[in-house]
């Protein structure tokens, strides 16, 4: 996150491309929903992919520092795009987001300083959600999107 504060230092809050990830975590046939102290709204958990981080590496570090929970990836939702996100102090960005489903393997979940309230909602429960991008990879959700995960670089070494 260092990146992205050093980058608006000497750019302000024009707008910029970023790269995001997050997932729909899935229990008992609900969709755990956070409720963002920046916004009151509610969407998936996610955030921004970091400097040589893959986008699976950073939909488990946001879910894991945003909920305390251990999950695996089990699908691949899309790529999905909020082509105009604002954020409350004027910060501006095309946010392309990966989005990916996951089922819990440790822990229960417990907000952050960036949730006021994290709850399991059913299909029918879901309220409204923040942005673009998160409508979007809800709708390929409904409609049975599920693409098998890859590996990502699978050439890199480490």
């Amino acid at each position: 996150m260092d990146y992205i504060h050093d980058l608006r230092k000497v750019i302000g809050p024009r707008k910029i491309i970023l790269n995001c990830a997050g997932a729909l975590i899935v229990r008992e046939n609900k969709i755990l929903l956070q409720r963002r102290t920046d916004n009151g709204k509610w969407g998936f958990i996610g955030g921004l992919v970091e400097m040589n981080e893959t986008y699976e590496q950073a939909a488990l570090r946001e879910i894991r520092e945003e909920t305390g929970l251990e999950v695996q990836l089990e699908s691949f939702l899309g790529i999905f795009h909020n082509h105009n996100m604002v954020w409350s102090n004027g910060d501006a960005a095309h946010v392309i987001s990966a989005m990916f489903t996951a089922r819990i393997v440790r822990g229960e979940p417990r907000i952050d300083e960036e949730s006021y309230e994290l709850h399991f909602f059913g299909e029918d429960e879901i309220p409204e959600l923040f942005a673009e991008d998160h409508i979007a990879s809800l709708k390929a959700y409904r409609q049975g999107v599920r693409y098998p995960l890859l590996c990502e670089n699978p050439f890199q070494e480490g």
